[in-house]
Parts: structure tokens; sequence; C-alpha cells
């Protein structure tokens, strides 16, 4: 029999409505893993399931893949979800991926402060309690994990008309910087991902003008996939990169 990368752990992806939270549910379930897809959207998380999902449900030794509603940035939500999984699946959650993330741009002098709130909390905030309430569970379980993060190579660079997104992006780099010297000693690795512009519906809201303007700018000349992170990802939760840990990984296309 054929194994994959991560076969029969169980997998956390948030945002895994669309995007590279879909795409990640995708490569993680056909290299072994049940997926359970969280996004606020629970349509499209079940979409992700139903539609996008490699392996057929229950060919896991852990269970079935599910979809389930999440709200990152409520702690009685999360909270809501381990209880629900606690029951559903015999193990705990040994990959999490924090893909859940918005945008809302301005310019910094017409920013509203509710533009700024509210995408530091999903993308900050959200990746802070998702992180903290799931390596609880494994830490209170004695089992090893990867927590793998999603950042943005603008939280590297910056980019004109996002001041609150670029923040929180940046932040989220420090954060698991600091979470893997504190997570090593239990044996939960934690990394983080800076996709550079990926063809996602988050980039697709940019104006044709600007999108080739930033493509001049990468020198492999074209956006890059969702699935060319998410095979990443699935890197990243297997034992394949069992000494990485607090690392910062573009994918860019050398932009």
């Amino acid at each position: 029999m054929v194994t994959g990368l991560v076969s029969g752990r169980l997998a956390l992806v948030t945002g895994a409505g669309s995007g590279i939270g879909r795409a990640a549910c995708q490569v993680l379930s056909r290299e072994g893993a049940t997926v359970i897809a969280a996004d606020r959207n629970y349509d499209a998380a079940l979409e992700t399931i139903k539609t996008h999902t490699a392996l057929a449900s229950g060919s896991n030794a852990a269970g079935d893949h599910s979809a389930v509603e999440l709200d990152v940035t409520n702690t009685k939500s999360i909270q809501n979800l381990i209880e629900k999984l606690s029951k559903q699946y015999t193990e705990v959650p040994r990959i999490v991926v924090n893909s859940a993330g918005i945008t809302r741009d301005n310019w910094l002098l017409k920013l509203s402060e509710e533009d700024y709130d509210s995408v530091v909390n999903v993308n900050l905030k959200g990746t802070f309690l998702i992180m903290q309430n799931f390596a609880k569970q494994m830490t209170e379980k004695s089992v090893s994990g990867s927590i793998i993060n999603i950042s943005s190579i603008v939280g590297k660079y910056g980019n004109i008309g996002q001041t609150n997104y670029s923040a929180s992006k940046a932040g989220v780099v420090a954060m698991t910087q600091t979470a893997a010297k504190e997570l090593g000693k239990f044996n939960i690795r934690v990394n983080v991902i800076l996709p550079g512009f990926i063809d996602t519906p988050m980039v697709k809201t940019v104006p044709d003008k600007v999108k080739a303007g930033l493509l001049k700018m990468v020198p492999l000349g074209r956006l890059g996939i969702p699935s060319e992170v998410a095979e990443l990802i699935t890197f990243l939760g297997s034992e394949k990169s069992s000494f990485i840990t607090g690392a910062s990984i573009d994918v860019t296309g050398g932009y």
C-alpha cells in the first residue's frame, strides 16, 4: 500500500473555503491526511470537502474529512470546535494550517479604524488564538505537531494601500518565530510561509493594470497557483521537515 507524506494525521485548515486554504485541503488529503476544512463560510468549506479533497470520505484510519464553520477571532467558536472534534475523532489535529485572512485595502490617510481592526483581528489575533488553543491540545495529549502559518510577502516589503494587511502579516512572522522557540520543547514545530502574488480570489480583486505592473517584478513572470503553496504546507506538516521550525519561507516566483 502506498502511503502519503502525512498519512493517518488529522489536519485542521482555516480559511479552507477558497484559495490557499482550499488547495491545502486538497494536497493534504491527497497525501493521506484526514482534513477538517474550517471557514466562516460553512457552504464554501463543505464545497472544499465534497469537490476538492482528493480522497474518498472514510478512506483514512483517522476518519472522515469534515467541514466546519469557524470564526477564528472568537475564542468561544474555537473552543466549541475543539469540543466537537474531540467527540468526532480519536486523535487531536497534529497539523494546523492558519490560512484564514482578509483584506480591507485603502490609503493610509483614508483607512478607517474599523478596517484596520478587522484585518488585524482576523489575520493576527485569529492566527494567535488558533495556535494557542490547538497547541494546548497537543501538549495536553503529549503529541508532536506542526503548525503552518500563512503570512504574505507584503509583510516583509509592504505594499501600497495595505498598511493594515502588511502590519498583520509582519506580526504573523514574528509571532511564528516566538512560538517556535516556546513550543520546541514539546516537539511542536511552527513555521510561516510568505506567498507572493498567488492566483486566489483575493488577488482577483486587484485591477489588471496594477497586476501587470506587479508581474514585471516577478522573475518567473507569472502569478503563482494555490497548489504551489499547498505542496510546501504539506511538506512542513510531514516528518520530511522534522528539523525545520521557526522558518519563514518565501513562495514568490522571486519577487
